[in-house]
């Protein structure tokens, strides 16, 4: 009967970490390739996501007996492929991808850090996060246009698995891209392809504007897209873990992957529903197996990092950035919706979302930079004081009362 109570939650994070992987995992492929990663170097880094996200849910899981769902960061890796090539090449993006788990660790050790990026007002976090993934969400419409053959169909397996079963929808829009290439794609499939898992070192660089235009960026996209929406997913199902550990643990955990290639490990939020709800188990102090079994997931997954990527480089650049946009379609919604929302702040959020949507770099450094940059000087501009409360009128003098009146 004991093993019977396992097994909802073991299957619950086996599904979290496949829906996870296959939903995503070409928008981190795509991320790394276009800040100069071989293909090699984009599979490593892909593992090494894989093996700190299963040590670091494996850990936590058992540390704190509560589902606290890791994934690598999604918005991150979109804000790489937005970024595209950088001074420097891979190893200064790795540097700054050291940077940016720096950061992690930083806002863990010093509480006012983490107060400072909470106060980011949510519109230009928000419209910073839809400029950022824009252009990867518009993807599948011209994808259609110019390879109809190829996504028309992923697109509509798609369409038809978010309505009836959403959390399978990216999954079976990819395995519909899989198929669509082995029908119409070159011969010789993955003959001659390493699969192999192999882990590769790339040793990091400090490139100031990298730093600015990746490190900065991925930082707080990380926090505002994955860390404090994933705590809030954990707080909707009564879960409460200290936030600062987590931060200072997963910070580690992307330290020490990023030189094998990783940009970001974090809180996940999109799957942390998976494991937390109440479908997972009746009992919420059992729901915590469902993290181990999550990493657990992700680890076996990773072993065929080299694999995916030779998935990849056998489909057009098109179709898998096609992919990639359908998995992000939610976040830019729920990112837009964010930054329109409320009316004060809208106007920043505007100026932010189309500075960073724009993909314009200057002095070397990326949009989303500038966005922040631009939607916050547009905040200070546009701010108006509030009108201070008018003073009490002045009380008009104490006259006695006349003998026999009841005051």
């Amino acid at each position: 009967m004991r093993h019977r109570g396992l097994l909802p939650p073991i299957l619950a994070g086996l599904v979290s970490a496949v829906v996870g992987y296959a939903s995503s995992f070409t928008v981190v492929l795509a991320g790394l390739r276009a800040v100069g990663a071989t293909p090699a170097q984009a599979a490593s880094g892909l593992l090494a996501l894989c093996l700190a996200i299963a040590a670091t849910a494996i850990g936590l899981g058992l540390r704190y007996r509560m589902p606290i769902s890791i994934a690598w960061s999604t918005p991150g890796a979109a804000l790489l492929v937005a970024t595209g090539p950088v001074q420097g090449g891979f190893p200064a993006a790795v540097g700054a991808f050291l940077i940016a788990a720096a950061l992690m660790v930083l806002a863990g050790l010093v509480p006012w850090l983490a107060r400072a990026i909470a106060a980011i007002p949510r519109p230009i976090a928000g419209a910073m996060l839809a400029g950022v993934i824009l252009s990867l969400c518009t993807a599948p419409v011209r994808a259609v246009v110019e390879l109809p053959l190829l996504a028309t169909p992923v697109i509509l397996v798609w369409a038809v698995l978010f309505r009836l079963a959403r959390q399978w929808a990216v999954p079976g829009a990819l395995a519909a891209a899989v198929i669509a290439i082995a029908v119409h794609g070159p011969g010789g499939g993955l003959s001659g392809a390493a699969l192999r898992p192999s882990a590769l070192l790339t040793p990091p660089t400090l490139n100031p504007s990298v730093l600015v235009s990746i490190a900065v960026p991925l930082f707080l996209v990380t926090m505002a897209a994955q860390n404090v929406p994933g705590m809030a997913v954990m707080a909707t199902y009564g879960y409460e873990p200290p936030l600062r550990p987590l931060l200072v643990t997963t910070g580690l955990a992307s330290a020490l992957a990023a030189p094998f290639g990783a940009h970001a490990v974090n809180l996940a939020a999109i799957t942390a529903a998976l494991t937390a709800g109440p479908d997972t188990h009746p009992d919420p102090r059992r729901r915590w197996v469902a993290t181990v079994a999550l990493g657990a997931g992700q680890l076996t997954l990773g072993l065929g990092a080299s694999l995916a990527m030779a998935l990849v480089l056998l489909s057009p650049p098109l179709l898998v950035i096609a992919v990639a946009g359908l998995a992000l379609l939610p976040a830019l919604g729920s990112s837009l919706a964010n930054a329109v929302t409320e009316p004060e702040g809208r106007e920043a959020a505007v100026v932010t979302f189309v500075v960073t949507a724009s993909g314009t770099t200057i002095l070397g450094i990326g949009s989303a930079f500038w966005g922040l940059v631009a939607g916050g000087l547009t905040a200070l501009l546009l701010h108006r004081r509030r009108p201070s409360p008018p003073a009490p009128a002045e009380a008009p003098p104490l006259v006695a009362a006349p003998s026999g009146d009841p005051r």
